[in-house]
């Protein structure tokens, strides 16, 4: 199992930009999807965006073109560049990893098909 320790937010105002990582443990790591999901005060956890242990990229419509995930495989790091943030971009942000090997959109953009192991890093974007 990958453990998770998310890091990188905090408050900006509309417009700006924050770098969100995710720092891995296991020595799998370059073979596991990982992906971004979010969730704002009452509501449930939303996709963000998955990178696949090939490189494919993921995106939610809400963030495409403002946001990009990459991964580091050397460092087991998970990155999530945002920019041009928006008052609705505020949430905590969280990192999961799967196992899953396909490139299924339905599979890759599911909270069922990860695993959550860390407490999140909580975004604020004021207007």
């Amino acid at each position: 199992q990958v453990q998770t320790v998310e890091s990188g937010g905090g408050l900006v105002q509309a417009g700006g930009s924050l770098r969100l990582s995710c720092a891995a443990s296991g020595r799998t790591f370059s073979t596991y999807s990982m992906a971004w999901f979010r969730q704002a005060s009452g509501t449930e956890r939303e996709f963000v965006a998955a990178i696949t242990w090939s490189g494919t990229t993921y995106y939610a419509d809400s963030v495409k073109g403002r946001f990009t995930i990459s991964r580091e495989n050397a460092d087991s790091i998970l990155n999530l560049r945002m920019n041009n943030l928006k008052p609705e971009d505020t949430a905590v942000y969280y990192c999961a990893s799967s196992q899953y090997g396909g490139n299924s959109y339905l599979l890759l953009t599911s909270t069922r098909t990860y695993n959550f192991r860390g407490q999140g890093t909580q975004v604020t974007v004021s207007s």
